[in-house]
């Protein structure tokens, strides 16, 4: 099993689009790249411990390629916004995947150069040393699943959960 952590906006769109792949087994929202030590939601809401709201995204790279997973995580969001993802502001909503080695470095590189073919414009996402993993509160894991009626997940989670499936069909559960 590999993982990658990623941030891209708000931890649940990356959760609910990723959980409707094929060979991811599990996405775990959490927090990472800031200084405070057990960070809460609240508290990086402020901004004030420069956390993002990552998505540790684990899956079987013998029957996905890393470089699938990736894509997906270019296509989810717009990697051109700085610390922001549409009405979500603040730096906890960054673009930011954070390498634990060498190898994972390169991958992250050459996907976002893949990217540069999709998106018009800067890609402003940094790509940085992963640092502790901090997981976010339970009511925040598969939060979609658990909330498909709720208003934020309707106009914001399904659409990029839409885009993704249009997109990678092949790879839907």
């Amino acid at each position: 099993m590999k993982s990658f952590v990623l941030a891209g906006g708000c931890f649940w769109c990356l959760d609910s689009a990723y959980m409707q792949i094929k060979s991811v087994s599990d996405v775990v929202c959490g927090y990472m790249g800031g200084e405070s030590q057990n960070p809460s939601y609240e508290a990086v809401c402020t901004g004030t411990t420069n956390h993002a709201e990552v998505a540790e995204v684990f899956f079987n790279e013998d029957e996905i390629s890393s470089e699938i997973i990736l894509d997906i995580f270019f296509t989810l969001h717009d990697p051109r916004q700085l610390n922001r993802q549409g009405n979500d502001i603040g730096t906890q909503y960054r673009s930011e995947m954070f390498y634990r080695n060498e190898g994972e470095r390169q991958q992250f590189e050459a996907a976002l150069e893949r990217a540069k073919d999709i998106w018009d414009g800067e890609i402003v996402t940094a790509i940085n040393p992963a640092e502790t993993f901090w997981t976010a509160e339970e009511y925040h894991q598969d939060f979609f699943d658990k909330n498909p009626n709720q208003g934020y997940c309707n106009a914001v989670v399904a659409p990029k959960m839409a885009k993704v499936r249009e997109k990678f069909r092949q790879f839907s559960k």
